[in-house]
């Protein structure tokens, strides 16, 4: 069997993968900031990413890592970054070298980013390229998979303006937002494969303007709020008016709607 380790097994992400992994008798295991052990089946070993401690003695435990799913994400940008250069310098240890399998952002290399005001309202974009092009220049091979953004990013949101007596919508854009279930499933099919480079966009089956998805989370949610379009400024929210954050033509679609996820997720 291949084995695989996984970076951010407890995150949105990572935990279907981590469930997929278990449930189909894979051989695996999970770097963990804080776990450490068999829990519910599955091996923790554990190891800080940001700092690198114990990310050698993990990432080349039990004969060393043949694959790694990197689904590890820091709120903190630098941090983030810290996290891929550090997963990055151990898996370079290893021989033969581990397949290194990364979830990243539609629109990662469309987003520009030059200004704080671009930066503070769409720095995940610019992040999340400096991290893929730390893997390209890594000597590693490496696959890497542009997602959208997940549904219960959506809800975290829509959770936060929900508490507002009015939400304020950003104006002319749209997102396409997808299951984090379905992502796991392709993150584990391109990591049993060979190494694939920047594969095709993943996204869901609908693009929504951010208005429709909030009042769909509020229909849900049991709240009536009023919402007011607000035009966001900057390079970087112009490129998204523009539709810079959406799956490109030759992508793969999700099957799974924002629709289904509220009713199945009641808010």
């Amino acid at each position: 069997m291949t084995q695989i380790l996984v970076t951010g097994g407890t995150g949105r992400v990572g935990r279907p993968v981590v469930a997929r992994l278990r449930d189909g008798g894979r051989d695996f295991r999970v770097l963990s900031h804080t776990r450490q052990g068999t829990i519910d089946g599955v091996e923790y070993v554990k190891a800080d990413l940001v700092t690198g401690e114990g990310a050698s003695e993990a990432v080349s435990g039990a004969g060393g890592a043949r694959v790694i799913i990197h689904c590890a994400a820091v709120p903190n940008f630098r941090k983030d970054q810290a996290v891929t250069a550090n997963l990055i310098s151990v898996a370079r240890e290893l021989d033969p070298k581990p397949h290194l399998v990364k979830v990243s952002v539609v629109g990662a290399e469309r987003v520009p980013v030059a200004s704080k005001v671009d930066r503070a309202m769409f720095g995940y974009f610019e992040s999340m390229r400096i991290t893929e092009r730390a893997i390209q220049a890594s000597g590693l091979p490496w696959t890497i998979l542009r997602a959208t953004q997940f549904f219960e990013l959506l809800v975290i949101i829509g959770r936060a303006l929900g508490k507002l007596p009015v939400v304020p919508v950003w104006s002319g854009i749209r997102f396409q937002p997808v299951d984090t279930g379905e992502v796991a499933d392709r993150l584990i099919e391109l990591a049993l494969g060979p190494p694939a480079g920047i594969v095709p966009d993943f996204g869901g089956p609908v693009a929504y303007p951010m208005a429709e998805l909030l009042r769909g989370y509020m229909r849900a949610a049991g709240k009536r709020r009023p919402l007011v379009p607000v035009r966001l400024p900057g390079k970087a929210a112009r490129a998204v008016r523009a539709g810079a954050n959406l799956p490109a033509a030759d992508a793969t679609l999700g099957r799974r709607s924002w629709e289904e996820f509220l009713a199945e997720h009641k808010p």
